[in-house]
């Protein structure tokens, strides 16, 4: 990580590396969590592999939806790390990536109490990474990791695997 450039986040879900795995490949899961509350997410292409597409539409409302992510994943290692880019739409064309162009690691490691659930975004300038922490990466993006956390979490205790 370098601070100048990225922004990070950590969290341990109580549950088992599968099935966040699932919440993040299944596109009925997906939709559930991955955007703040009261937004809701449509998805429109979740192909969870090297060079497949991530595209998602937004509502405020419900009912209107609108672009929200064009991108592309770079990297798709089962139950461990997806690396995905808004730099690249999922057409393979270079993107205007609007409102920050970034890079997101996510990685899965075993924990005691379920999953090591790490968030690493980076960016490509100090100026980029200013923006998306001012525009709320912390809050965003850890909302967004709260309710994929409730999503697939089990009851306390040792997770089971």
């Amino acid at each position: 990580m370098n601070p100048e450039l990225d922004l990070s986040l950590q969290r341990v879900i109580r549950a088992p590396r599968a099935k966040i795995w699932q919440a993040w490949t299944d596109p009925g899961k997906f939709a559930q969590w991955y955007l703040p509350a009261p937004a809701v997410c449509r998805v429109d292409r979740l192909e969870v592999r090297p060079g497949g597409g991530l595209v998602t539409r937004m509502s405020e409302d419900g009912v209107t939806f609108v672009p929200h992510m064009d991108a592309v994943f770079l990297l798709a290692e089962e139950l461990e790390r997806i690396v995905f880019t808004n730099t690249i739409d999922s057409s393979w064309r270079p993107a205007d990536a609007h409102p920050v162009p970034l890079t997101a690691e996510i990685t899965l490691a075993e924990h005691p109490e379920g999953t090591d659930y790490r968030v690493l975004v980076r960016h490509g300038d100090p100026a980029a990474r200013k923006r998306h922490e001012d525009m709320g990466f912390s809050d965003g993006w850890g909302a967004v990791t709260d309710q994929l956390a409730r999503a697939v979490a089990e009851p306390a205790g040792p997770a089971s695997r």
